[in-house]
């Protein structure tokens, strides 16, 4: 275990290991506070190390963060006093122990809404926010941000290498991994890339065996980096079954085949069950779509084609059928989620 050394008390009058046992057992809510109270304690909260240290303890805590549109209405001016409604991307965040809902600061660049279809991923504390449409000329955007939780703010990262929209993405050991996808012309893509949050740089990987535009990203495991289906530029909406798999120990792509229903939309359906394999949460219900995973699955769906939304929280043990709970939420957090993730903090 990680033996810290410290110049000064983090409590005084307590031993070092009580004063960090303390610590460690902060809420993630108080963390910001705390960030504050002295450099000892800011830079605690700040090390890899004592986040890695809470999360062995089993002390840090996973929040779903959601790309939903926000609805808000505006004065149209005194010549005209109707009201209009204005729609915006934002992040909502989802507390399953307090049963709380939040909403992140808007970033720096985009204080009117966030690029649309922009992707969503975390690893150690912190969400990651890459690429999309802008918001007012509706072209692709290479941008990249981190939020910090402890902080609670923005900073802009390396921008992507290349524009693409609708990849796959997933997160995993500081790294976050993008493939597929389409660029500006809607040429699918069959290259790979991986951004190091801690060195803020990119490096390629090896192509995937076919391009695939719209494919889905999930880690399984903390060993491998699955792209499943997807399709090819000439084959416009004909989600092909098979999956490009990237090896963290080998980095090499391997493809595996059947792992997906030929002509099924992979997005946001793509999960992985209790036996570690793939798994496709819609066949829970047609109208679910996941969002965010972490120990319980949060869903999101509705009861029939064109009706409200609703939030879920589904648990799944092998062998026995799925237990789906209801979630209360208000209703500014009630449209249609477009993307999402779980942050460990």
């Amino acid at each position: 275990m990680k033996t810290f050394e410290f110049s000064t008390e983090l409590l005084p009058g307590l031993p070092e290991e009580l004063g960090l046992e303390c610590l460690s057992r902060l809420p993630y809510t108080a963390h910001r506070l705390a960030f504050r109270v002295c450099h000892r304690w800011r830079e605690l909260l700040q090390s890899l190390d004592f986040y890695y240290h809470r999360k062995r303890l089993g002390y840090t805590q996973k929040l779903a963060c959601l790309l939903l549109v926000f609805n808000s209405a505006i004065q149209n001016g005194p010549k005209n006093p109707s009201v209009s409604v204005s729609s915006s991307y934002g992040i909502a965040v989802f507390d399953s122990v307090s049963q709380s809902w939040d909403r992140l600061a808007p970033i720096p660049k985009y204080l009117n809404g966030l690029p649309l279809f922009c992707q969503l991923a975390s690893c150690e504390g912190k969400l990651v926010v890459m690429g999309g449409w802008d918001p007012v000329m509706y072209d692709p955007v290479t941008d990249v941000f981190i939020y910090d939780f402890v902080t609670q703010q923005w900073r802009q990262g390396k921008d992507m290498p290349s524009k693409r929209s609708f990849f796959a993405i997933g997160a995993c050991g500081g790294r976050v991994f993008v493939a597929g996808g389409h660029d500006e012309n809607k040429n699918a893509s069959r290259t790979a890339w991986v951004y190091d949050l801690r060195t803020d740089e990119w490096t390629e990987l090896g192509e995937l065996s076919q391009e695939r535009d719209e494919c889905e990203g999930v880690v399984i495991g903390e060993e491998e980096f699955w792209v499943v289906s997807g399709y090819r530029t000439e084959s416009q909406g004909q989600f092909d079954g098979s999956a490009d798999v990237y090896g963290f120990k080998s980095e090499q792509w391997r493809r595996v085949e059947g792992v997906w229903e030929p002509g099924r939309c992979p997005r946001s359906c793509v999960g992985i069950g209790e036996d570690g394999k793939l798994l496709n949460w819609a066949e829970i219900d047609p109208g679910v779509r996941v969002r965010a995973s972490g120990g319980r699955v949060l869903v999101t769906g509705s009861e029939y084609g064109c009706g409200a939304l609703g939030f879920y929280t589904v648990e799944t043990k092998e062998g026995q059928n799925s237990k789906m709970e209801n979630i209360s939420m208000p209703n500014e957090f009630s449209e249609f989620v477009h993307a999402g993730c779980y942050a460990e903090i």
